[in-house]
């Protein structure tokens, strides 16, 4: 499950809620293993992030509702995504 729409909106709402600045002290490997045990919770949180469609209000709303687990993932995603498209955008 991806990230859908404006990911600096996803950003700059996760950073707004204190959250990115934790993950970027934390072990990225062991949230990602994380990540792979629960496919089914990550696809939910995701699900619910996509549902903003971008409007920052509304994911400040939806992430403040998360626990510090899925705001991890949220934010490893968002990393992760963001890595792949600059790697598709420098190939080009």
């Amino acid at each position: 499950m991806f990230i859908q729409g404006d990911l600096q909106a996803v950003f700059d709402a996760l950073y707004t809620i204190g959250a990115i600045d934790p993950v970027l002290s934390m072990d990225w490997e062991a949230i990602n293993a994380e990540m792979s045990k629960n496919p089914k919770h990550v696809h939910h949180v995701c699900q619910s992030v996509n549902a903003c469609r971008g409007n920052k209000d509304q994911l400040v709303s939806t992430l403040n509702s998360f626990d510090k687990k899925s705001l991890y993932f949220v934010a490893l995603e968002v990393a992760r995504e963001f890595s792949e498209f600059q790697a598709r955008k420098e190939l080009h």
